[in-house]
């Protein structure tokens, strides 16, 4: 049941804020539920984050995304540092759950205590991520992790989304996959900091890594701001609020994620991304905005399902069906049945 008392969810709060892992899982759950219980845990956690460095972790199919970051969780805790990931899979079209469920891939790591892993369901999420994803980093920011990998699901150039909640975006490539390239040149090249080109051990990885490296070049410092899943974002510069030409340039490493080797340069290079942000002008207020426009759109589903007539509404999906309205001008009469004095 999701209707926790008060008492009960500040008493949750504290035993996360404990590192207790038990809490956080359950914790995690009331989040992704949502509602007023999971508001409320969210608004105790809150003041407790911001200590985590997070890395956004994306790139087609079939690149090793998983086995790379089981391999750099690894890396980290040798490291001495604790490491939390969430990683988001297709959602089940029968329960809604995880289809593919990254735990599975991930089981060498689940007896060390250092590491929480999570796995996610998209839930018809667009981005890449499941809707409550930046939640989940939260809690697991609160609870103490150091390192919080983001991994996405793997649809491709519309994953750009991670870059809202990551302050180092990795993406993740690998030779023999087809024209990879040119996927990369629409929308995750001015998104990502770090390169790597995974199963190096391929014939073409060479190659991949030149014309990464190539594409880099003839990006040069281009910028803008697009607005992508109704969130402003920039492209084109650094998510964590670098700017163009201000000295950061994305390497593009080589790994054999199965075998280890190369880990540890993408580790250094991520730990060169977090020193070069961190007195990035803009950096925190980057942030701050993402995760209001975020919190805004859900307050306004709530407040469209709370308060939307559903005569009016099937109203309008007839209007539509039928073509005597576009959906535009529909929804806008939608919204304007709402707005004070309308009758």
């Amino acid at each position: 049941m999701t209707g926790f008392p008060s008492g009960s969810i500040s008493a949750l709060a504290e035993r996360v804020l404990r590192g207790e892992r038990r809490a956080l899982a359950r914790a995690i759950s009331r989040l992704e539920e949502g509602g007023e219980a999971g508001r409320e845990l969210l608004a105790l956690l809150y003041a407790h984050g911001g200590r985590a460095h997070t890395i956004g972790v994306t790139g087609a199919p079939g690149t090793g995304k998983s086995t790379l970051v089981s391999a750099m969780a690894r890396g980290y805790r040798r490291r001495g540092l604790t490491v939390g990931i969430v990683a988001v899979d297709p959602s089940s079209p029968f329960t809604g759950g995880a289809l593919l469920g990254d735990r599975v891939r991930m089981r060498d790591l689940s007896g060390d205590p250092g590491v929480f892993i999570r796995s996610m369901a998209t839930r018809g999420a667009l981005g890449g991520l499941a809707r409550t994803a930046g939640d989940v980093v939260l809690a697991l920011d609160a609870a103490g992790y150091e390192r919080i990998f983001i991994e996405t699901v793997g649809a491709g150039q519309d994953e750009v989304e991670v870059a809202t909640l990551a302050h180092t975006v990795v993406i993740v490539e690998a030779p023999g996959l087809g024209d990879e390239v040119q996927v990369l040149k629409a929308g995750l090249l001015e998104t990502g900091h770090i390169f790597v080109v995974n199963k190096a051990d391929r014939d073409g990885a060479e190659q991949t890594v030149a014309a990464l490296q190539a594409m880099l070049d003839l990006a040069g410092g281009a910028h803008g701001v697009v607005d992508h899943h109704g969130v402003r974002m920039s492209v084109g510069e650094a998510p964590a609020g670098d700017r163009a030409g201000d000295g950061w340039r994305p390497p593009v490493l080589a790994t054999i994620a199965t075998e280890g080797r190369g880990v540890e340069e993408v580790l250094d290079a991520i730990e060169a991304h977090r020193a070069h942000a961190a007195s990035a002008a803009g950096r925190d207020r980057h942030f701050a905005e993402a995760q209001l426009a975020r919190a805004l759109d859900e307050a306004l589903r709530r407040l469209l399902a709370e308060h939307l007539d559903s005569a009016a509404y099937e109203e309008a999906v007839q209007a539509v069906l039928s073509r005597s309205a576009d959906p535009y001008t529909a929804a806008a009469k939608l919204v304007d049945s709402l707005r004070p004095g309308t009758a």
